[in-house]
């Protein structure tokens, strides 16, 4: 049998739905049993099911980037992991527990959560990534000045924002 979708307390007539949230009778029971605020529930409820299954689908496919990066020296592999673990926490928290628990990123997981925190060496490595993908982009496009100030401006943007960030 299924659970109703509302209940009704005698004192203080306060409907709840299944989920636990409340709100006031409306006072016309012509409206009660199949109406608006049985609808509002049925919406509310769907919606979050679905929200969580698609931070549950985006947190996996970020892992998997995640995974991927750790590989190849081009695809940075801990935003995506950062990312997964604000997904995870929308939706699994199994899934958020492993991560944060994972020997080799859940430290940087953490630190980066509770204090917005990069690592020392992981700031060298994005400063000499950035300028070396720097270099290498004016070696090989022979790039116009507007779009050699444009990239360069880009990548300053992302290195004052990595080297502002507490150190870990």
């Amino acid at each position: 049998m299924v659970a109703p979708l509302w209940h009704e307390q005698a004192a203080g007539r306060t409907v709840r739905a299944r989920d636990g949230a409340s709100c006031a009778d409306p006072g016309d029971d012509s409206d009660w049993a199949g109406g608006a605020f049985a609808r509002a529930a049925r919406r509310r409820s769907y919606g979050a099911t679905v929200m969580r299954g698609v931070y549950l689908v985006l947190g996996l496919l970020l892992v998997a980037l995640g995974l991927v990066g750790a590989f190849l020296p081009v695809l940075p592999t801990t935003p995506f992991l950062i990312l997964a673990a604000a997904c995870f926490a929308r939706s699994s928290e199994r899934l958020e527990a492993w991560l944060l628990g994972h020997p080799r990123f859940g430290s940087v997981l953490r630190s980066w959560r509770e204090r917005g925190a990069i690592p020392s060496r992981a700031k060298v490595m994005a400063v000499a990534g950035s300028t070396l993908g720097f270099v290498v982009f004016c070696a090989t496009a022979a790039p116009g000045p507007w779009l050699l100030a444009a990239v360069a401006g880009l990548m300053l943007v992302g290195m004052a924002y990595v080297l502002s960030r507490p150190s870990a």
